[in-house]
């Protein structure tokens, strides 16, 4: 992991390496964006196991969508989530199988079909996320409140591309 420590050392050499302490700060930044990512698949690649022995972390995402849009068509679902429609056909026809999600034809388009989930899909996913429900919440519980607030608006400044207010 490439540590803060070195791009605070190079701002306080002067302002001639300022860029290489922005530099190494947005390396350390990305290390830890890394470790995250990680610890997330593993989380999802978990969960999409509890649901179905052998679901792959696509399809579980797939399913997650479904049960949070509640209703959707195919059409949507893809465009979502940027994905092939006959890839997407396929991993739907499996959920289906698996009895985690119904598709009934929409009543406004024929051509077309409504996906939902399942109270059995809803059941499972709710048992499958219980061991990380509280996962943030644990990992936050010696965080002071204010620090959980300074995060959570440096994220969303980071997320809308947009520099933070000082």
């Amino acid at each position: 992991m490439v540590t803060i420590q070195s791009a605070e050392a190079g701002a306080a050499a002067g302002p001639a390496s300022t860029g290489d302490a922005h530099a190494l700060a947005v390396q350390a930044l990305e290390s830890e964006f890394g470790e995250l990512i990680a610890r997330f698949r593993r989380i999802i690649t978990e969960a999409a196991h509890r649901v179905s022995p052998g679901m792959l972390p696509g399809a579980y995402k797939v399913f997650t969508t479904i049960v949070r849009r509640e209703h959707t068509t195919m059409s949507a679902l893809a465009e979502m989530l940027m994905m092939d429609k006959g890839q997407l056909s396929r991993t739907v026809r499996e959920l289906e199988q698996l009895g985690l999600v119904t598709r009934v034809p929409d009543p406004k388009d024929g051509r077309s079909s409504i996906l939902s989930p399942t109270a059995e899909g809803l059941a499972r996913l709710e048992a499958a996320r219980i061991p990380h429900e509280d996962g943030l919440g644990h990992a936050l519980a010696e965080w002071h409140v204010d620090d959980i607030r300074e995060l959570t608006r440096l994220m969303h400044a980071l997320l809308s591309e947009k520099a933070p207010a000082r």
